[in-house]
């Protein structure tokens, strides 16, 4: 992937905001009260996805119409945000978008990646089953198969990195969580193209840390099973080209469990009443774990999306 200039996302953005406005920042006065340093929050739960995702499905939507004018459809593999993403920017140009999702995938999510006009297609045991079978569809129907990780899916989302280093761009240190990598690689070339030496610190769940042993190892490493309930990190193995820009621009990567991420599900809702999903919180838990390096810092916290089931919720925040 090349890097990206500063021109590169601006344009990504022109694009991106003909859909949606620009997402907030804030910094919450109780976050900073409870955690000792000034923490900025990045909204992208207040996407019309409700994920950041969104941005990434819109900038390539606009490039696969330019560069293959003949295509009939899209299929891809999701446990939800990437695939509401691309059924919204695919319904929006007319085209046909197939997803696929692992079986018993978030309900929820299945459904609105149905209402913004995808088929949805339930096979597999996990993401990563799931991306199998998207493979073989695409062959079988003759569309054209989104992966995960794509240039020009991380030009859009480094739209939220470009809004956000403009918004705070003395921050020290910002956490983001780890799924296929988008979202981090998005905020490493929002940072390099504004030329700042914040920190990047990747977040990943202690049930899918295959992110995490990979960049201590210094290459690809899988793990067995990705059993966790925030699904946007249940990955088992790191995308190669995710992972050659993280290893080389992220400060560190950290470790959440489920009981972690569920307290910064609760954390969120109480300091701040938003409603963040699991993969969404896991970069407040790796702050809250980390709470005493960051004392007196200003930190970023991505909150990544708010896609979570209603009953999951309900458990948590009990």
């Amino acid at each position: 992937m090349h890097t990206l200039t500063r021109d590169d996302i601006q344009q990504a953005a022109r694009l991106v905001y003909q859909v949606m406005p620009a997402t907030a920042q804030y910094a919450w006065p109780l976050l900073a009260e409870r955690l000792g340093c000034t923490v900025w929050v990045k909204h992208e739960n207040h996407t019309p996805t409700g994920a950041f995702k969104v941005r990434g499905g819109i900038t390539f939507m606009h490039w696969l119409k330019r560069t293959h004018p003949d295509v009939k459809g899209i299929v891809t593999a999701t446990r939800g945000n990437h695939g509401q993403s691309l059924a919204l920017a695919a319904s929006a140009l007319g085209l046909r978008a197939l997803i696929v999702v692992p079986e018993g995938n978030s309900v929820e999510k299945n459904n609105a990646m149905r209402g913004f006009g995808g088929e949805v297609v339930e096979c597999g045991r996990d993401f990563d089953d799931a991306r199998v079978e998207a493979a073989r569809l695409a062959q079988a129907h003759g569309l054209l198969l989104v992966p995960p990780f794509h240039t020009e899916l991380v030009k859009g989302v480094a739209t939220y990195g470009l809004e956000l280093f403009t918004a705070a761009p003395d921050l020290d240190t910002v956490y983001v969580p780890i799924g296929c990598g988008s979202g981090i690689c998005g905020v490493i070339a929002a940072r390099d193209a504004l030329g700042l030496k914040t920190q990047v610190v990747g977040v990943v769940s202690t049930e899918a840390d295959a992110a995490r042993l990979s960049f201590e190892a210094g290459e690809i490493c899988e793990t067995p099973s990705a059993n966790t309930f925030a699904d946007g990190l249940a990955v088992r193995k790191p995308i190669p080209e995710a992972f050659a820009i993280y290893s080389a621009g992220a400060a560190r990567i950290v470790a959440v469990n489920d009981g972690q991420i569920a307290e910064a599900m609760r954390i969120f809702y109480t300091d701040t009443h938003n409603l963040a999903e699991g993969a969404g919180a896991s970069a407040l838990a790796a702050l809250v774990q980390e709470r005493e390096a960051m004392a007196g810092r200003k930190v970023g916290v991505i909150l990544s999306g708010g896609n979570v089931d209603r009953g999951v919720y309900a458990r948590v925040i009990q």
